[in-house]
């Protein structure tokens, strides 16, 4: 099957789907069955964290055993973490704030990225480096919905994946907003259901998650 985001083209990671799975591993034989529960539920696009030691094998083990999947790595904060990810088959690059540094290593990767934001100052700063989606982290604590529809007026030319305290409950809220493409959650991949390896679980709350496009009315 082919994948929804070639290498060779760059098509925004926000548009494809409307839940980017925030996804935590603590074993790395547990990374192809949890992605091909989440691609088989809809959710093609999956941000594995480095929050782990397993996290580049993770990666690697998706990349290559699950082409329907389009994964990328979350959590990147330092210039070498971009090149260890990339090397592993990270398709997209996620952080949750940036420097200079780390902005140059995103860009230079050829992998399309999220720097994480939460200020009006730092949107505006990206926007004048050429960055026009972003994550906006962490979502709910930063101002939720009412602050991102409080730049979308200013600042119409920025797109955001907010993360961070959002769940099936206030999804749809951010989804109806002009200025979100996605938000990026971990509810449909509960750590007691990975544990347990209840990957059709997982395939449910994914199924769900996914018709999340539908139920934000103007979710692109």
């Amino acid at each position: 099957m082919t994948s929804p985001l070639p290498r060779s083209a760059d098509p925004s990671v926000l548009d494809l789907a409307p839940v980017l799975p925030v996804v935590v591993l603590a074993d790395a034989a547990d990374a192809v069955p949890l992605a091909r529960a989440l691609v088989a539920g809809g959710l093609p696009a999956i941000e594995v964290t480095l929050r782990t030691p397993a996290a580049p094998e993770a990666i690697r083990a998706i990349a290559a055993e699950v082409p329907e999947a389009v994964v990328g790595a979350g959590t990147v904060v330092t210039p070498e973490q971009v090149g260890a990810v990339t090397a592993a088959g990270a398709r997209f690059l996620v952080s949750p704030g940036w420097t200079e540094a780390l902005l140059t290593a995103m860009r230079a990767s050829g992998v399309p990225y999220l720097p994480g934001v939460s200020t009006a100052s730092e949107v505006v700063a990206l926007l004048e480096r050429g960055v026009r989606e972003m994550k906006f982290f962490p979502a709910q604590a930063a101002g939720g919905t009412a602050y991102l529809r409080s730049l979308a007026g200013p600042l119409p030319q920025a797109r955001f994946c907010p993360t961070g305290g959002i769940g099936p409950a206030t999804a749809p809220e951010y989804l109806a907003l002009p200025n979100v493409g996605c938000v990026g959650g971990s509810w449909m991949v509960p750590a007691e259901a990975v544990a347990a390896r209840d990957w059709d679980r997982i395939e449910e709350l994914a199924r769900a998650a996914a018709g999340l496009r539908g139920a934000s009315g103007t979710c692109r």
